[in-house]
Formats: C-alpha cells, sequence, structure tokens
C-alpha cells in the first residue's frame, strides 16, 4: 500500500482535524498567544526568506537541502523549522495525536479509493503494553520476522498512529521476501507526563512482548528500529539487554536506526543551515527526559556517552545495525561517532550517509517527494537491509569486521559493567516517576 504525495487538499483537510483538537487540548489564552506569536514568521519571515533563498541567491549559496528540494518540500521544512524551536511541546504533541493521525490517514486512504486499510492492523493493549499490531497475524501461524519500531518526536510528541503509514509502506515493501512479516509499533509515555525511567522500561516491556508473543522467544526473528528518540530508546534497549546474563537467544537480529539521538546533550550536536531541528530544543528535550543531569552521563540514558567497545560488542544485534541518516543533520556528528565506535568493536554496520539531506527525511520523503521511486526510497532501503538485499555498501563487510566473535579491547572488567547496568536495571523497575 503506498500513497502519493502530500498534496495541498490534504494540508487542509489536516489542519480540520487539528484545530478542533487544540482548542481541547491546550489552554485556549495560550493557544491566542501563540497564533499572534506566529503571525510575523507567516507574514514576513516566511515569505521574505522563501523568496529570497530560492530566486534571490546563486545557487551554490543556498543551504545544500534548499539546493535539491522543490518549493512545496522548502515551504515544509521551513514551516517545521519554525514549529520545532518555537511552539511548546504541549501544542506540538496534539499534531501528532491519535486523535488528528488516525482521521488524517483515514482520509488519505479514502482519497485513493480505500474504504479501510489493504493490510490489517490492530491496537494491543495488555500488560501495561500499547501498541499497534500491523500485519496478517494469527497465533497459529507465527510471523518470520517481526519489526519492533519505537517512533521518534524528541520524548515529548509522536505516536505509533502518526508512523501508521510509513510503517505500512515498510510492510508492503517487505512482504514479497518473508511469509508473513509483521511489525509492533510501541506508543510509549511522554515527557512530561512521564520521564526516565519509564520510557526505557515500556520499551523493554514491549520487546517481551514481541519475544514471548509473537517470535516463540526466539530473538534473533526480531528486528528493532526507531528513528530519531525512537532509536535513542532502541540504543538504550540494547545496552541494557546486553548485561542480562545468558542473554544471547535474547538478542534481537537486527537493528535499523533512522536519524538517531544517540547523545542527548552534546558540543556536537550543531545547528546547520539545512535541518530543521536546533540544538537548544533538542537538549532542553533530552534534559527534561532524563529528569537529573547527571543521567545525561548515563549510557541506559544517552547512549553516546557509552565509550566500552566491548558492551556495544555485546549488545550489537546478531547480524548488526543498519543506520541511516542525512548528511545536513544537527545529529549528525554524534551518528558518525556511533559508527565509529561500533567498527572498532567490530560490529557489522551497514551506513547509508545521504549528502545535503535533514532530519529523518527516510521517513519524511514519504509525504513530500513527488515519484514514487523517490517516496519509497527511505522505506525501501529499510526493507532491503532487513530482508537481507544490501545494495547499500558496507564499509564493515569484510569477513574480518563482520565478526563480533574477536578478542576486544578490555577497558573495563566485566563486573564493573554489569554492576553498572545492575543500577540502572533498579531505576527501571522503580515505581513510574510523574
Amino acid at each position: 500500500m503506498i500513497l502519493t504525495q502530500i498534496s495541498y487538499l490534504d494540508c487542509v483537510v489536516f489542519l480540520i482535524f487539528l484545530i478542533p483538537q487544540l482548542l481541547l487540548n491546550v489552554n485556549i489564552i495560550r493557544l491566542v498567544i501563540c497564533g499572534i506569536r506566529m503571525i510575523p514568521f507567516f507574514l514576513i519571515k516566511l515569505p521574505s526568506s522563501f523568496i529570497t533563498e530560492r530566486y534571490f541567491t546563486h545557487q551554490l549559496h543556498r543551504s545544500p537541502f534548499v539546493q535539491r528540494a522543490p518549493p512545496f518540500q522548502d515551504f515544509v521544512i521551513r514551516c517545521v523549522r519554525y514549529a520545532f524551536a518555537n511552539l511548546p511541546a504541549n501544542i506540538g504533541r496534539v499534531f501528532f495525536s491519535k486523535n488528528v493521525a488516525l482521521p488524517f490517514f483515514t482520509f488519505r486512504l479514502f482519497r485513493h479509493g480505500y474504504a479501510h486499510s489493504p493490510i490489517p492492523w490492530r491496537e494491543i493493549e495488555v500488560g501495561g503494553v500499547r501498541g499497534l499490531l500491523i500485519g496478517h497475524y494469527e497465533e497459529d501461524d507465527l510471523p518470520e520476522v517481526v519489526v519492533y519500531y519505537l517512533h521518534g518526536g524528541g520524548f515529548s510528541m509522536g505516536s505509533a498512529y502518526f508512523y501508521l503509514e510509513p510503517l505500512l509502506v515498510l510492510l508492503t515493501l517487505m512482504q514479497p521476501h518473508w511469509r508473513n512479516p509483521v511489525i509492533f509499533a510501541l506508543d510509549y509515555d511522554l515527557v512530561p507526563d512521564k520521564c526516565y525511567p519509564v520510557q526505557l522500561s515500556q520499551a523493554k516491556a514491549g520487546y517481551e512482548y514481541v519475544l514471548k508473543n509473537l517470535v516463540n522467544g526466539e530473538g534473533e526473528s526480531v528486528v528493532v528500529a526507531g528513528d530519531s528518540a525512537g532509536a535513542t530508546l532502541i540504543l538504550s534497549l540494547l545496552l541494557y539487554l546486553a548485561a542480562e546474563p545468558n542473554n544471547e537467544d535474547r538478542k534481537p537480529g537486527f537493528a535499523t536506526l533512522i536519524s538517531p539521538w544517540v547523545s542527548l546533550v552534546s558540543e556536537n550536536n550543531r545547528d546547520t543551515p539545512s535541518d530543521f531541528l536546533n540544538a537548544a530544543s533538542l537538549h532542553l528535550y533530552g534534559s527534561q527526559y532524563a529528569r537529573k543531569k547527571q543521567y545525561l552521563s548515563d549510557p541506559l540514558v544517552s547512549p553516546g556517552s557509552c565509550r566500552y567497545l566491548d558492551w556495544w560488542a555485546r549488545a550489537a544485534p546478531c547480524h548488526g545495525f543498519y543506520i541511516t541518516f542525512g548528511g545536513e543533520e544537527v545529529l549528525g556528528p554524534e551518528t558518525r561517532e556511533l559508527i565509529s565506535k561500533l567498527k572498532k568493536a567490530k560490529v557489522k554496520v551497514i551506513v547509508n550517509e545521504e549528502p545535503g539531506l535533514i532530519h529523518a527525511w527516510a521517513i519524511a520523503r514519504l509525504f513530500l517527494e513527488e515519484s514514487e521511486e523517490e517516496r519509497t526510497k527511505g522505506m525501501g532501503q529499510l526493507a532491503a537491509a532487513i530482508c537481507g538485499v544490501h545494495f547499500i555498501e558496507s564499509p564493515t563487510d569484510s569477513a574480518e569486521s563482520a565478526s563480533t566473535a574477536v578478542e576486544l579491547p578490555k577497558l573495563y572488567t566485566k563486573e564493573e559493567m554489569e554492576a553498572f547496568v545492575k543500577e540502572a536495571a533498579k531505576a527501571i523497575t522503580a515505581p513510574a516517576v510523574t
């Protein structure tokens, strides 16, 4: 199931679904103040910057993204950049909520001639685990592969429902290669309603649900995946699982990360002319998730702070990682540093850095690119990596680097690492912090 590019009609309908939810969920005075502050941007700054850069600036002096983006993409990303920097999170989260995303997706289906989704999906809520199970699942016919997906949104916004269309496209592209693949997309609690360790605890509970109910305990049949903050949680989950005793059978088979937020607060997270993210907002959201400043150096909170190569080697899925990100990302330097650590730890990594592109473009392009080939490129690369059709060259594909069964430098003892993770495990099992 692959729909066409977002249209201006889609944008109007999205606003029709959005406005009532904003009125229901946001203080009206705060909403009015926010709306007044937006007027100069939409009346003056947006049109002037758009026209100046696109039509009065030499091609080589435009930002790398604008150099390759058609007007519609450029316009949308300028709006998103403003929203990320200026809209309070409690307003931003409404944009991605179930009550907006689901009716909008239903309209998109209707506009393309579907009365309902051609691929079934259903809501799951069991034992504190909430999410969407996508695909043709039967209890007596377990899937050959399950993608366990955690959404992005800076821990403060986002929902599994907003990701329904991209995940359905991913499943569509996987189906020719697997008998009955399914995707389980977790809906975890958002900041500030809940903070660390709640989200990591929910990510672990979701993984346990997948192991127990969908793959009969065979971790190798699971692909863990996520974008942005969801990728942060995936890395945290892998580091946590690495310290569990007898974890080899429980390790996932593969991990795919889209624009991972590797270090929540880092001087390497720097603004770029192209990306819609900005370091100041990222650091604010990251600090709110961590709750305490000292947690920002905890690898289970901010995985980039893990400098131990053997911990990364033990945490790596059986068949390694696929990591895709844009060359113009604010998060790019930390992502490259993570890739470097994984290679030094002799972990197999398939890397896809796309020059001139921005945060989570593998997902955004599905809505914004014009041709079907370009729209599905990101999800197609993801599906190809999962299915073993590795048409993206990996610099670590040699026999020497593909194996993790090698002698690794011991920067600390096994007991020290397990003691560190044991402390984190206590936090995970502690009562939820509100």
